[in-house]
């Protein structure tokens, strides 16, 4: 999970694009960077941090041109502490191509050795990114023969990497002196949206909110296999790339990545979270009697419109009784289970007044490792709540996410191999409630019937690119294993062997 955005305009746009970008930064908040074109060159800052962190002034300076394109990471391949794996991503041939990308690529070891064997160009870090940027270009290439660049070349390109490419991959290219591309893979898996500006200028983005906070009219989203080409005089050009696409895009985005305010394929997340919490009710009265229970209290920030929607459904109390630390990153998405188990109690603390002497119900969006739902539930009862309930608006996730969500190990699911009741037991709640997968769907589905399906595979294991077998996944799980293990060697001063602490 990554935030994109891309812009074609007649005005300086390296404030527009760090504007969105901040808009954009609950998707990713291990690096950022931008690039800018004016006239055939590139300009590109790019570092581990947040938006607000990486960007001075002189590097705001240092990025003119009237088009360009910028990236908030969340590692789901490569190296998490690598500065070298931010993007944007460059190579100078054909033409120079700068590009960002929101997904995960499942066949990207195969298309890297094809790279090097076949096309015989160099990758030269662990990003399935650069995989992916280096495959475009190389079709672009083919395409284009020495010609010059013509739409029909770059969607001819678009075709051939949705022919070699398995994966999810929202994507945003920059062709330098010839204007900006945007795709999205045949599935839809990762969101993908354009607008318009006052002037005219087109951008593209990972949610609408991003449009709409910087003053852009939302259009549309780009449908999946679809390819949108602006020159940079404005002139748009569309084609269906994809031989048999179909929109299937992740559920997880309604239940707990994207921002409530956007829409993303036509669904009001705000709406999706409402009408999981109303589904959510059904599954709570018969499990627990709600007489039973004195209120009802969200884990922010995703879950308050589910918890809010249960609360009114069940004419319980709704109460606030964890104040958040704004200033400390979401917790599922920091690299090492160490980091994220020791920012619980620094992202959250009690009010201890709604939870001493009460029966309460806490209602979280999802349960991913439960390492977090257990450090909660036994905060609750630290602050003398009498019996503590677990209610979560998405299902139990029982399988690897493969889209570009940090889930990839079934050892790391609380939820695989285990019954509800052994998973109520390993967090420590007086009773634990999960949402319905199907009734997932349906509450989701129904707010778009145009919709072909949702990837749910974290929660029923159903991979809707179809080309994902147990062997792949004990693959990936090794490779996230030796990741990490990677990581954590010589990542802190704490691991030389002479160091010292001041």
């Amino acid at each position: 999970m990554c935030g994109i955005v891309g812009v074609v305009s007649n005005a300086p746009v390296n404030q527009l694009i760090y504007d969105a970008l901040l808009l954009l930064q609950h998707r990713g908040q291990d690096a950022a960077g931008i690039v800018t074109q004016l006239g055939h060159k590139f300009f590109m800052h790019k570092a581990r941090g947040m938006v607000r962190d990486v960007f001075r002034t002189r590097n705001m300076r240092s990025l003119p041109g009237t088009s360009g394109l910028g990236q908030v990471r969340y590692p789901t391949a490569g190296n998490a502490f690598s500065e070298e794996e931010a993007q944007p991503f460059y190579v100078n041939a054909p033409f120079g191509v700068v590009l960002v990308h929101n997904g995960n690529l499942t066949n990207a070891a195969a298309l890297k050795a094809e790279l090097f064997s076949t096309d015989h160009r160099h990758i030269n870090t662990e990003s399935d990114s650069e995989v992916l940027l280096n495959i475009f270009a190389h079709e672009l290439a083919r395409s284009t023969d020495g010609l010059p660049l013509k739409p029909e070349h770059v969607f001819n390109a678009v075709a051939a990497v949705h022919r070699r490419v398995r994966g999810s991959y929202a994507v945003i290219a920059l062709i330098a002196g010839h204007g900006l591309l945007a795709f999205r893979d045949p599935y839809g898996i990762r969101p993908l949206c354009m607008g318009r500006g006052e002037d005219g200028a087109v951008m593209f983005a990972s949610e609408s909110v991003a449009l709409e906070g910087t003053g852009y009219h939302f259009e549309r989203d780009i449908a999946p296999g679809e390819a949108v080409f602006v020159s940079l005089d404005g002139q748009r050009h569309t084609r269906a790339c994809a031989e048999a696409p179909r929109l299937s895009p992740c559920i997880f985005e309604f239940v707990y990545l994207a921002r409530p305010d956007s829409v993303l394929d036509g669904i009001s997340v705000y709406q999706a979270r409402l009408n999981l919490g109303e589904t959510l009710a059904k599954r709570v009265i018969s499990t627990v009697p709600p007489n039973e229970i004195d209120v009802v209290i969200p884990i922010p920030e995703s879950s308050r419109p589910s918890a809010m929607q249960l609360a009114q459904l069940l004419g319980l109390p709704y109460r606030e009784g964890f104040v958040k630390n704004r200033y400390v990153g979401r917790t599922f998405i920091m690299p090492g289970q160490a980091v994220r188990k020791k920012s619980v109690r620094q992202k959250l603390n009690v009010i201890g007044s709604e939870f001493k002497g009460r029966n309460v119900l806490l209602v979280d969006d999802s349960i991913v490792r439960g390492t977090t739902s257990k450090e909660i539930v036994q905060m609750a009862r630290d602050a003398g709540a009498r019996k503590v309930y677990m209610a979560s608006a998405a299902p139990p996730v029982r399988y690897p996410n493969v889209y570009g969500i940090d889930m990839p190990t079934l050892e790391e699911l609380v939820a695989h191999g285990r019954s509800t009741e052994e998973i109520r037991d390993i967090i420590g709640c007086d009773a634990l409630i999960y949402q319905d997968v199907a009734a997932m769907k349906q509450a989701v589905g129904s707010l778009n019937p145009r919709l072909d399906g949702f990837d749910a595979s974290c929660f029923d294991g159903v991979y809707c690119t179809g080309d994902i077998t147990a062997e792949d996944l004990e693959r990936m799980s090794r490779q996230r294993l030796k990741a990490a293990a990677d990581d954590a060697e010589d990542s802190s001063r704490l691991n030389l062997p002479n160091a010292t602490t001041t």
